[in-house]
């Protein structure tokens, strides 16, 4: 059964430094394109990152553009998002999300209309 499991969340100072990871025990994740979203208290679901199906191609949010890269790890079949300088503000719990490739097929979207969820890992950025 195709499932994603999202890990490397944690507490982290303001500043700081966490890599998350996704992926899909049993299956590659090269097919698919991938997506981060995060959801904090009392917010709305909102698109973080995602990189396309068989690709190096990705799109980020504004708020964490020059701060987070998204990537593939393919020895371990993952999907990587590292996120530098954490702020406050991103500290929510992380999902990854997966879709077969799909139309516009250069770019990738951050509408929370993937097909597959993780159960999401908490991030906490406090010191």
């Amino acid at each position: 059964q195709f499932k994603l499991v999202e890990s490397g969340g944690g507490l982290v100072q303001p500043g700081g430094t966490l890599t998350l990871s996704c992926a899909a025990p049993g299956f590659s994740l090269d097919y698919y394109t991938i997506g981060w979203f995060r959801r904090a208290p009392g917010k709305d679901r909102e698109g973080v990152s995602c990189i396309i199906s068989q690709s190096t191609k990705t799109n980020y949010a504004e708020s964490v553009k020059g701060r987070f890269t998204v990537s593939r790890d393919d020895a371990k079949d993952a999907v990587l998002l590292q996120m530098n300088n954490l702020k406050p503000e991103d500290a929510a719990v992380y999902y990854c999300a997966a879709t077969p490739p799909r139309a516009p097929f250069t770019l990738c979207d951050l509408e929370p209309t993937y097909g597959h969820w993780g159960q999401g890992t908490q991030v906490t950025v406090s010191s």
